[in-house]
């Protein structure tokens, strides 16, 4: 196998669970209600509900892999290290900015309260995606050896799965800050607190060890075979044990070990999957891999179609909200996702062939950005 084809099975996990991801976003903003309440909604919901899990877990997974290089510098805070933290900041900022409901400080400053507070800090995959890769990176800088980072993640992991039921019935804002108290548990609509989400970040961190020890002995069709194994045993185990427990709402189950064991189980079970079949042949390409490595531009231009008001002044879920059947949903969903792939190949192509140009473009995308923010409500644009 030739080593430019080596972990493209990660990129491929990444890049399905960002498609999916937006079938998601379209199909709970849009598919009509009355829908929902087939037996195949269920389904397809539990198929839905393993996108996070599968985004978190290989953003662990590689943020881990990309850490092997420029290890002493790292330590010493040098420019690999403040690369990763730009990097982190980027990811923090888009996520922000999908939360600020208002595109204005002016309308923020005007029509603060509990509610706009509260929907700011919301803490969302990137969010909690941001702060799980910052531990990380710390910890990789901070420790000395190997055996004690990856020691760390396991017993953060083990930590963070006791804990989650636990802190759900904590009212953390009695005695934390709203935007401190919303990465706790979702009492203020977070959706994805780092407690027990963190798991799948760190259970992909873990699997990077694993990986690279295989990697370096040239056994990754064995590491797969294992995932594949692994995985389907944890997803019996999981779906057997939720099986036996009296039957709880989703808020009582999410923060559940066994909760993280299924979804787990499906995800190494994937991520083999995947192995195999970029494997089945010499220099596997294809368009899902620029998805893959634009993976944030894609998350966040996504949400921008689908929620900002950029039709007639009306957003997607304004003019069809719980309207469209699924046939539409389909068509919607693919027509975003050909959006998402022609503009990631497009970004990654600027990238590779002219880099200080996309630097630009990035530099003056983030300064129009703030200084519409700032001006807003004074001027007349609005957005």
């Amino acid at each position: 196998m030739k080593t430019k084809n080596r972990a493209l099975f990660i990129d491929l996990l990444r890049a399905l669970a960002l498609i999916v991801m937006i079938e998601v976003h379209v199909i709970n903003e849009l598919l009509n209600h009355e829908l929902k309440a087939g037996g195949w909604f269920t389904a397809l919901n539990f198929i839905n509900g393993l996108v996070a899990p599968s985004f978190l877990f290989v953003s662990g997974l590689v943020f881990v892999l990309s850490l092997q290089k420029g290890t002493d510098e790292l330590k010493k805070f040098g420019t690999t290290f403040w690369k990763k933290v730009s990097r982190i900041g980027m990811i923090l900022l888009a996520g922000y900015s999908l939360h600020t409901p208002y595109f204005s400080l002016n309308k923020l400053i005007i029509h603060w309260s509990l509610l706009a507070e509260k929907q700011l800090f919301v803490v969302d995959i990137l969010q909690c995606i941001g702060i799980g890769l910052l531990i990380l990176l710390l910890a990789r800088t901070l420790l000395k050896t190997d055996k004690a980072f990856y020691l760390f993640i396991t017993i953060a992991l083990g930590v963070v799965l006791i804990a989650s039921p636990i802190f759900w019935k904590i009212d953390f804002n009695s005695f934390l800050p709203i935007p401190l108290a919303s990465y706790f548990n979702p009492a203020n609509g977070s959706l994805f607190p780092v407690f027990p989400w963190f798991n799948f970040l760190f259970a992909g961190a873990i699997t990077a060890k694993f990986y690279i020890d295989y990697r370096d002995k040239n056994s990754e069709k064995e590491f797969a075979r294992k995932l594949i194994m692994i995985g389907s045993g944890f997803f019996v185990a999981g779906w057997t044990m939720l099986e036996l427990l009296p039957r709880h709402n989703a808020e009582i189950i999410k923060p559940h070990p066994i909760f993280f064991l299924q979804r787990l189980g499906v995800v190494l079970f994937l991520l083999g999957a995947c192995w195999f079949y970029v494997n089945r042949k010499e220099n596997y390409k294809s368009f899902m891999m620029d998805v893959s490595r634009e993976s944030l531009l894609v998350y966040w231009f996504h949400l921008q179609l689908i929620y900002r008001k950029i039709f007639v002044g009306k957003s997607l879920v304004e003019l069809y909200g719980d309207q469209l059947n699924v046939y539409w949903c389909i068509l919607v969903t693919i027509g975003i996702s050909i959006v998402m792939i022609y503009f990631a190949k497009l970004w990654g192509w600027i990238k590779r062939n002219h880099p200080p140009i996309s630097k630009k473009i990035v530099f003056a995308f983030l300064t129009i950005s703030l200084v519409m923010f700032l001006l807003n409500g004074y001027f007349y644009f609005d957005f």
